[in-house]
């Protein structure tokens, strides 16, 4: 039977296959940041406009309203974007996907690695001016992880709280005074389970922002419908929520950091990418995705942007299911891939060709990584291919390949167009017959699922991954690691001939996940790496861009593969006047 913690990370993996593929069809719209409104074709004369004209308008795109505000309960990627207005943490990241302080001024960590003490910044407040003391920090956190608030990102990213298992479990009643600790109103202590230095990029989930318990106390489940009266210590405040209509924001004067330029931000929701596109030509608003129709000419404007993403599309095998238990095998099917045809004529440029587990962009990246035959070549390897499958059939005494099935999530033309690339390569590079198995991604959730230990589940299928947080630990441990719930191709449980050397790659990441030495750490993180794409335990493909476009007279903004806009860059971006 599963645990609630990994019951909690199905769920996780069903809302990025779900985001993947939403996402993925208005090409990142409910993803972007960025700012834009009518266009000129020359870049603007940077003046600051007036204080009146200080307005940054967002469409939300996809959804008719936010099911939700609450931190400790928010998954939409639009309602993170207004949550991270409102709300902050402990720590949270930078532009450059670094961990810097927040509501904390400083921390510390014990030698055992177990103890992090944080110490606040003086004078904290709500924004209704209300003092924010250790003791909101701890009420938050443990809040976040009661089973009443029925949180399903806390029981992920606050794990590592030693006891949060029981308390979810309801064997305990809180965390307070046990892996929770208030020193003073200054300093707060949080004891983890284990140690794991990634802790604190996991501390800046949503889940771990610090809300105010008055108003949670005043309107219970519905508090986030009032923040206009308070609840949080971001760089902005709720000035009015229209449900289904529009969310406006304007600057929280309690603010402990630098202040916001722009006087009020404007969130509008639209249902279709294609309404906010037209809004944006037209001026209603200040950003928009990029329809694959519109991609060749749009990408020649001069508000166009590209950013890769902490995304990668990838296709995987069961190392349970013949013909994928053999090494050889698997790395035949991976080197007769062209990639960059793939993402030139089924993507139209859109994505970025890889071979990395760990995208481009992200702290930990390893820009030497080869692919199985040693080289950095993303057009494939055909007659390295073949050298291989031959070998491989001639270890498992096969004189051809038995059937093979593609399983994937249909509902997308690309990815139907991709799969259908795919066998291709497969039949002309390696003779392979290979059926197409289209399902809906539900179903092809529980069957992936389904695949753990299984010599009977799925052989191969295709999914993606979207950073939880930026750290090689999420990207690597967490999905190769000896018994994770996302280890469904059962790397380094299986049978093969080279098992050992997958459960040496195995204890590596342990070894790496509990290092304290960043240096260290990564260099563990990129050796076990690259032996993970040797194997093909992901078959990485391609890695997702942001595609938009915005407004040059809106300045500030710096992009980054999360699309994240850290709360003390508000203090940068600004709008300007059209000189030119």
């Amino acid at each position: 039977m599963m645990s609630q913690i990994d019951q909690q990370k199905k769920k996780k993996k069903t809302r990025y296959l779900q985001r993947s593929l939403a996402a993925v069809v208005s090409l990142l719209a409910v993803m972007l940041t960025l700012a834009s409104c009518q266009i000129g074709s020359r870049q603007p004369h940077l003046v600051k406009a007036p204080a009146s004209k200080q307005v940054y308008r967002e469409p939300q795109i996809g959804l008719a309203d936010y099911t939700t505000l609450d931190p400790a309960l928010v998954t939409d990627p639009s309602a993170i974007r207004a949550v991270e207005l409102v709300f902050t943490g402990l720590v949270q990241l930078d532009d450059q996907l670094q961990i810097r302080p927040q509501l904390a001024s400083s921390w510390s960590v014990s030698s055992d690695g177990l103890s992090w003490t944080f110490h606040l910044k003086p004078n904290l407040k709500f924004s209704d001016g209300t003092p924010l003391t250790a003791q909101d920090v701890a009420y938050s956190l443990d809040r976040a992880l009661q089973p009443s608030t029925r949180s399903t990102t806390a029981p992920l990213y606050l794990a590592l709280l030693r006891d949060a298992d029981k308390l979810l479990a309801g064997t305990i009643s809180t965390l307070l005074n046990d892996s929770i600790l208030v020193r003073d109103k200054q300093t707060v202590v949080l004891i983890t389970r284990q140690k794991a230095p990634y802790f604190l990029t996991m501390l800046t989930n949503p889940c771990a922002f610090v809300v105010e318990r008055s108003l949670v106390e005043k309107y219970h489940g519905s508090f986030s419908d009032h923040l206009s009266e308070g609840g949080g210590a971001g760089p902005f405040k709720v000035a009015r929520y229209v449900h289904g209509q529009e969310i406006d924001f304007v600057p929280n004067a309690h603010y402990y950091g630098a202040k916001p330029q722009l006087s009020r931000i404007v969130f509008s929701f639209y249902r279709q990418a294609s309404d906010a596109y037209h809004a944006y030509q037209s001026g209603q608003v200040d950003l928009t995705s990029v329809p694959l129709a519109s991609y060749a000419s749009d990408k020649k404007r001069a508000d166009f942007h590209q950013v890769p993403q902490l995304w990668i599309n990838y296709y995987t095998m069961n190392y349970l299911v013949k013909p994928f238990d053999n090494i050889h095998i698997r790395q035949a099917f991976a080197l007769a891939i062209n990639k960059v045809t793939i993402t030139e004529q089924v993507w139209k440029g859109t994505v970025l060709p890889t071979n990395h587990i760990v995208p481009q962009g992200m702290p930990g990246y390893n820009a030497r990584l080869t692919g199985p035959d040693g080289t950095q070549n993303l057009t494939g390897n055909p007659a390295k291919a073949r050298q291989l499958l031959a070998q491989g059939l001639q270890e498992e005494h096969l004189s051809s390949l038995p059937p093979i099935k593609l399983t994937y999530a249909t509902g997308l033309n690309s990815l139907d167009q991709e799969a259908k690339a795919l066998i291709e390569m497969w039949r002309q590079n390696l003779g392979a017959t290979v059926t197409a198995d289209p399902v809906d991604y539900n179903t092809l959730l529980s069957r992936v699922t389904a695949a753990t230990n299984n010599p009977n589940g799925l052989q191969m299928w295709g999914l993606a991954w979207v950073a939880e947080y930026p750290d090689p630990q999420d990207w690597l441990s967490a999905q190769f690691g000896q018994g994770v719930p996302n280890n469904n191709m059962n790397y380094g449980q299986n049978v093969s001939n080279d098992a050992a050397m997958q459960q040496l790659v195995q204890k590596k990441l342990q070894q790496a996940d509990g290092t304290l030495d960043t240096a260290t750490r990564l260099r563990l993180y990129q050796e076990a790496e690259q032996q993970l794409v040797n194997d093909v335990a992901w078959l990485p493909l391609e890695q997702v861009n942001a595609v938009f476009l915005r407004n040059p007279l809106i300045v500030g903004f710096k992009d980054n593969g999360m699309n994240l806009v850290p709360p003390d860059d508000w203090a940068n971006i600004y709008v300007v006047e059209n000189q030119s």
